[in-house]
């Protein structure tokens, strides 16, 4: 840990539209020269900044348990949590109860387990764990996530393709399972002597007292083909993980059920998928010289998704597997996509989200376990077991959500345990009610139907609607957003930008009684949180533009009779920021009002050899697609290094949130639908514009664009419907043909091909290659060659038509990469090619290697 550097919060400064930075008018503009290097020049530049990141910032703890201790212990809490030691490690720390005010305390990380690597001793990562990095674009080695069951102190995790458990307490032992690549682990929370896990497309459990597996589902045949081995059980597919941020298929009941022999019975509801009728693609294997492909299954827009269901695996002496009365898609006609399941706390009910194909339609669905009927029956015993169900048993839709936009997939579901066999309330969002996402406490009828199993029979009254927070701001809901509910005084905790669209703070309020909402973070920072489970604990990690990350940890003191207004008081230290002299300034916030009539946030990148009366040359950084926020008040040091290096070099860096980002409401970020494109060039334009008139260093002749997947796209399109405007556009990994992407992203925002057809033409930019210039030097692409995300199809169907149009281009291809960059190498060579080109192709730039040590 870093030593102790006192911090001053700091509040961003928006630039408003009135305020003229640098006045120039008078005087005669000439043009800043970048002093061009060689390459192995700007190699040099990029390892020394390289270099430096690896003591401006340490690696932030995360994924907090706390334990409260005993009365007699000197500590209030454990907390439990992954950090960087060494590689991602499972730690600890202890909470004193008592502290010194006078003095800073930094609490000790230490190991779980001594002397355990992590990390692929051999060979890398498996095929899976690969591919699961991909997904949650993981950069980290070591232990990526753990379970714990708390009344028995066991954790699990994941490494090595295999299996470990461990417990606090102990001599920090740990076994490993089986060989073989064991994924998505988790332990049976009614009886923590098993463990369920993923082996080929299959859920297994294994007993931890006898070390003994057994396979529960046999959905995987052992064929090595995916053509003919089409089903799964227990797996999320690549759409539900990379669309819905999905990465598990089964969720263990929280209770054993109490049979009449006095024995238990274990239940798994888990989601059973077959990609028969799904397209297959291949795509080059990381093996390269052995001139294989790799197989995969990929619903491009307008094609076939997996057909789903649910079943339950019970565990007894003997398995039984359990489906549905009748199919999925009889009961739930209008289900494309299962985005979350689980159960209820007590585990009298299983629960599923579903949405529609074009997810302006959500349910929220109870299944009672009865419900679901021995699988693999004759027809005698079937229809016996049908008649079993009575008319009582059914599924019962308790909650509905409608949008003529589009539904984001959140993470929020909190159901109380029920008071009434008739009847359960819950607490979750909507943003589709009022256009910003918003916590609302929900009581729902659980009415009976008349059992003809058609889907309205099953919709719930809903027979109250509390609404807990409003406004135009949002409730922070997806991405793995927690809630925290204090059923004992009624309060919610939650992560929300009520204080300003550029900040993330903890808020409580009231969800019996909704009124006041108190933020309990400290304003000037933007803040991620984790409350403790007895609720007078938080821990934030939090950073600002100019001060690098801390973690600390705070206690809410206060009267029990008023614990909404507790106070949080600092305690004590996990992180420090970094007292290392980073050479590198922070960028600016900024503002302006749009021609659209919303208020749109950028960040300047001021460049560091600015003179006065000179214009800098210009690039333009952007992602601008949905679900992403790259403007606001946190940290952007080793993330956005890239940044700083071209400003030190001498460009001026713009980075803008437009029409199309998120965290700014539904009609907001719904600004693309059907147009993906158009408006978000628009906005990246008019602040290029605004910053041009107000900062006069700004070279509107000389203006690159650049950005990755989506940021691709949008740099392509750039320079196809402004290449006044771009000179230069370097495009990372771009979609250019939208029909060629997948179902559960492209028909979200665009529809299907079918149905919006002059869209899909209007933003695929391989159809629109005639407007690109026709000199060279102007655009470079670059793209992963083992991409199974944006597939290089992508760049392959572009190149051929601009070869086709007689179109220059310039093609740096990435051999043994995915969608992400993550070999340190190929990283590296990416930055330097960038450098390169904006140093040869932005005209007007002299040759020099002064600068080259």
């Amino acid at each position: 840990l870093s030593s102790f550097i006192p911090i001053n919060a700091v509040v961003v400064e928006i630039f408003q539209p009135e305020q003229c930075v640098v006045e120039m008018d008078d005087v005669n503009l000439t043009q800043f020269q970048v002093e061009k290097h060689s390459w192995d020049g700007l190699r040099k530049i990029i390892h020394n900044s390289r270099k430096s990141t690896g003591v401006v910032i340490n690696k932030a703890p995360h994924d907090f348990q706390f334990i409260q201790k005993d009365e007699a212990s000197p500590h209030s809490h454990r907390i439990y949590y992954l950090g960087e030691h060494r590689e991602n490690a499972l730690l600890y720390s202890d909470i004193p109860k008592k502290i010194r005010k006078d003095a800073l305390l930094v609490l000790t990380w230490k190991p779980m387990l001594d002397h355990f690597q992590a990390s692929p001793h051999h060979g890398g990562f498996s095929r899976e764990e690969e591919l699961l990095r991909e997904r949650k674009r993981l950069g980290v080695s070591g232990i990526t996530s753990y379970d714990h069951h708390r009344a028995s102190g066991l954790f699990l995790f994941q490494a090595n393709s295999s299996l470990y458990y461990c417990r606090d307490g102990g001599n920090n032992s740990f076994i490993s399972q089986n060989s073989g690549t064991r994924m998505d682990p988790k332990i049976c929370p009614g009886n923590p002597n098993f463990i369920g896990f993923i082996n080929t497309n299959d859920i297994w459990v294994t007993s931890i007292e006898t070390g003994e597996e057994k396979r529960l589902t046999f959905c995987h045949k052992g064929i090595n083909n995916p053509k003919e081995d089409t089903k799964s059980a227990g797996v999320a597919t690549f759409v539900t993980q990379e669309e819905f941020d999905r990465f598990t298929g089964y969720w263990w009941c929280p209770a054993a059920r109490e049979e009449p022999d006095g024995g238990k019975t274990l239940q798994i509801l888990y989601e059973e998928v077959d990609e028969s009728e799904v397209e297959i693609i291949h795509v080059p294997s990381p093996a390269l010289e052995e001139r294989k492909t790799d197989v995969y299954r990929y619903p491009r827009a307008g094609s076939k998704n997996p057909d789903i269901t649910l079943k339950i695996a019970e565990i007894q002496t003997d398995n039984l597997e359990k489906e549905l009365p009748v199919s999925f898609t009889s009961l739930f006609p209008n289900a494309e996509y299962i985005t979350r399941a689980g159960w209820t706390k007590d585990g009298r009910y299983a629960w599923a989200v579903m949405m529609d194909r074009r997810q302006q339609n959500l349910q929220l669905v109870l299944l009672p376990p009865a419900l679901f009927i021995p699988a693999h029956q004759d027809e005698d015993r079937r229809r016996e077991s049908l008649e079993a169900l009575g008319d009582t048993v059914q599924p019962f839709i308790i909650y509905q959500e409608t949008s003529d936009i589009w539904i984001n997939v959140h993470d929020i579901f909190h159901p109380f345990i029920q008071t009434s066999d008739d009847e359960i309330t819950f607490i979750t969002v909507n943003e589709s009610k009022t256009g910003f996402c918003h916590l609302y406490k929900i009581t729902s009828v659980l009415q009976r139907g008349s059992y003809h199993w058609a889907k309205d029979d099953f919709k719930c009254p809903v027979k109250e609607e509390v609404t807990v927070t409003s406004g135009e701001w949002e409730v922070l809901a997806n991405h793995g957003a927690k809630i925290w509910v204090d059923e004992a005084t009624k309060l919610v905790y939650f992560q929300g930008t009520k204080d300003s669209p550029l900040e993330h703070h903890l808020y409580v309020v009231s969800y019996d009684s909704p009124g006041e909402m108190v933020r309990l973070t400290k304003p000037g920072f933007s803040h991620s949180c984790s409350v403790s489970q007895t609720f007078d604990m938080f821990i934030s990690h939090y950073s600002s533009l100019t001060c690098p990350p801390c973690v600390h940890i705070y206690k809410l003191n206060g009267s029990d009779s008023d614990p909404l207004h507790k106070e949080p008081h600092f305690w004590a230290s996990m992180m420090e920021a970094s007292g290392f002299p980073f050479d590198s300034t922070p960028p600016e916030i900024f503002s302006f009002t749009g021609k659209s009539g919303f208020e749109l946030y950028g960040m300047l990148y001021k460049p560091h050899k600015l003179v006065p009366g000179r214009k800098h040359p210009t690039v333009v950084f952007v992602y601008g697609g949905p679900q992403v926020q790259l403007v606001n008040n946190s940290y952007k040091g080793v993330k956005y290094l890239r940044l700083s290096t071209l400003a030190c070099l001498g460009y001026v860096v713009l980075v803008i949130d437009g029409r199309g980002s998120c965290q700014r409401g539904l009609k907001f970020e719904g600004a693309v639908k059907d147009k993906m494109g158009q408006v978000e060039i628009e906005d990246q334009v008019e602040g290029l514009h605004y910053v041009a008139e107000k900062y006069k260093f700004v070279d509107l002749n000389r203006v690159a664009i650049h950005g990755w997947s989506y940021g691709g796209f949008l740099s392509l399109m750039g320079l196809v419907h402004k290449p006044d405007i771009f000179k230069v556009a370097i495009a990372g990994a771009p979609v250019t043909l939208w029909m060629a992407y997948d179902t559960g992203y492209t028909e979200r925002y665009l529809d299907t091909p079918e149905k919006n057809q002059k869209g899909y033409e209007a933003c695929s930019v391989a159809l629109h290659v005639d407007k690109l210039p026709n000199e060279p030097n102007r655009l470079l692409i670059l793209h992963g060659f083992l991409d199974e995300n944006v597939h290089f199809f992508h760049t392959n169907f572009l190149v051929s038509q601009l070869i086709r149009a007689g179109k220059p281009y310039s093609l740096q291809v990435y051999p043994n990469e995915r969608h992400s960059i993550r070999c340190p190498e190929s990283g590296e060579h990416y930055e330097i090619t960038l450098l390169h080109f904006l140093h040869t192709c932005l005209p007007w730039c002299q040759q020099t290697d002064l600068l080259d040590v």
